[in-house]
Formats: C-alpha cells, sequence, structure tokens
C-alpha cells in the first residue's frame, strides 16, 4: 500500500527553524508533484509550497521568503525547509503527492509557533 510518512513537526519560537520531510513508501513510482499544505486552527486548508514537474515551484504569498521547498526525486522525498518562523504559521502541516495519477496524502504533522 502506496503512503506518505510525514515528520518533523514541533513547537518552536517565533523566529526559529523547523524541517519537515515526507516520503513516499510502498511505490516502485517517482511521485511526479509533491508539496505541503496547512490549516490553521479554525481555518481551511492552504497551499504552503508544492513542486511539480521539472522543479516548477509555487509558494503561498505568506511563506515566500521564509520557506524552501526542495525534492529528492531518487528518494522520493519532498522537504520543506521553515525559517523565521510566525506565530500564524501555527498549523496542522500536510504533504501532497500525485504518483501516476493518484493523489496521496500524509496525515499530518502539528507545527505550533509560541513563545
Amino acid at each position: 500500500q502506496v503512503q506518505l510518512v510525514e515528520s518533523g513537526g514541533g513547537l518552536v519560537q517565533p523566529g526559529g527553524s523547523l524541517r519537515l520531510s515526507c516520503e513516499v513508501r510502498g511505490s516502485i513510482y517517482s511521485a511526479n508533484t509533491m508539496g505541503w499544505y496547512r490549516q490553521p486552527p479554525g481555518k481551511e486548508r492552504e497551499l504552503v509550497a508544492i513542486r511539480g514537474v521539472g522543479s516548477n515551484t509555487r509558494y503561498g504569498d505568506s511563506v515566500l521568503g521564509r520557506f524552501t521547498i526542495s525534492k529528492d526525486n531518487a528518494k522520493n522525498v519532498v522537504y520543506l525547509q521553515m525559517n523565521n518562523l510566525k506565530l500564524e504559521d501555527t498549523a496542522v502541516y500536510y504533504c501532497k503527492a500525485i504518483v501516476r495519477g493518484h493523489e496521496l496524502w500524509g496525515q499530518g504533522t502539528q507545527v505550533t509557533v509560541s513563545s
């Protein structure tokens, strides 16, 4: 069974950094597109960053200049480096991948920014 396994969430102070990882497990095929969405408390899920075919990358406006997405195609892993974290970055972060046309979602990892 193909699944996404996320790691790296946690509690961090404002201005701090975290790195999230998401691995595609159980598939011999590479994910064409991998990325991150988040759902803040009481709000809708929103795009954080996504990396598609040919390194085409898109970021949500609120994270531009602070977050960086990268992808290791050989390992089928996507990373999200989050710097200068703000209180409003607090959310459950979800990994998304598209493998052979099938959309997969991770279980979510909590990121809490608090002093």
